[in-house]
């Protein structure tokens, strides 16, 4: 009998049709927003993006511009293509415009009780249908489901960087997430031209629970004498075939991100080998945060950029 009925709920969730996605919204006008943005947009969905900054918004659309001209530089699209995608483009301050969304991807910086805080103003917004997705890199789904009124509706959505040119978006269920939900994220994902990974809901999930333990024992190698910023980095482009250093990589992510991640894998697994190397925790005290702040394990204030150890 109890079989019977888990069977039949389960049947009946699967026949609920996923959610269509017309209308996206995007919190948050940085890199990451931005780029999320300007691949909706090329899809051909309305965007909506809001930020609490004005001059964030402006700058986001001013960058998002410049890449699509770069694309048609590069015979990639066509400048009709990307008039079209600008103008299916507007931003704003206030949460009311995510009124008609049908999913909205927060793409706020990488702490928890930020994202936690952007929801509670956020949901009184949207409609009861609306699917709200975290772009997170590391940070518990099922924890930010949550702390919504939608767990059922919350998903993770996390988008490489740069956005427009990375294939890859990681899909991760929390433990309330409902099927529907998840087949609409992996169906927008198709439109969007990326490829999924479906990631179980473990701490940093997949790219970065392998990559940014690399780039931490880089740090470590660093801060132990083993090699020189210059030496590390050159050492696995040549001796490993990676297409940048695993310091350069670190700045170009951003050492703040890449501390943040190692908090959550050091936290959320209590194993050593993920504790923060302390270098990495001067250089983020110091503000020295790579690319986005002119100064991290190179800097680039210099053309070209030096190593500063």
């Amino acid at each position: 009998m109890n079989v019977d009925v888990a069977t039949s709920f389960g049947s009946a969730a699967m026949d609920v049709a996923p959610p269509d996605i017309q209308q996206v919204g995007i919190i948050g006008a940085g890199q990451m927003g931005s780029g999320i943005a300007h691949v909706c947009a090329l899809a051909g969905f309305p965007v909506t993006v809001v930020d609490i900054k004005q001059d964030a918004l402006d700058k986001a659309i001013a960058v998002m511009a410049r890449n699509m001209e770069r694309q048609v530089n590069r015979s990639v699209i066509t400048s009709d293509d990307r008039d079209a995608a600008l103008a299916r483009i507007v931003t704003s301050t206030d949460y009311g415009a995510f009124a008609n969304a049908d999913l909205v991807i927060e793409a706020a910086t990488e702490k928890e009780d930020i994202k936690r805080s952007i929801y509670k103003a956020l949901t009184p917004s949207l409609k009861p249908s609306c699917v709200v997705a975290s772009n997170t890199s590391s940070i518990s789904i099922t924890r930010l489901g949550a702390s919504t009124d939608r767990p059922e509706k919350f998903i993770g959505m996390h988008f490489m960087n740069p956005v427009p040119v990375m294939k890859l978006v990681e899909v991760i269920r929390g433990i309330a997430t409902d099927e529907p939900t998840f087949q609409a994220v992996q169906t927008m994902a198709r439109k969007l031209g990326k490829i999924t990974a479906v990631s179980e809901d473990f701490p940093a999930f997949i790219v970065n629970r392998i990559l940014v333990p690399m780039i931490n024992e880089a740090v470590y190698a660093l801060y132990e004498g083993v090699g020189s910023v210059s030496a590390i980095d050159t050492s696995m482009r040549l001796g490993a075939n990676h297409p940048m250093g695993p310091l350069e990589l670190g700045d170009f992510i951003g050492l703040d991100t890449c501390l943040s991640i190692m908090q959550v894998l050091y936290e959320g697994l209590s194993d050593s080998k993920y504790r923060p190397c302390p270098l990495l925790v001067k250089y983020v005290e110091a503000g020295w945060l790579g690319r986005k702040s002119g100064r991290g394990f190179y800097d680039y204030t210099q053309s070209p950029p030096r190593p500063t150890r």
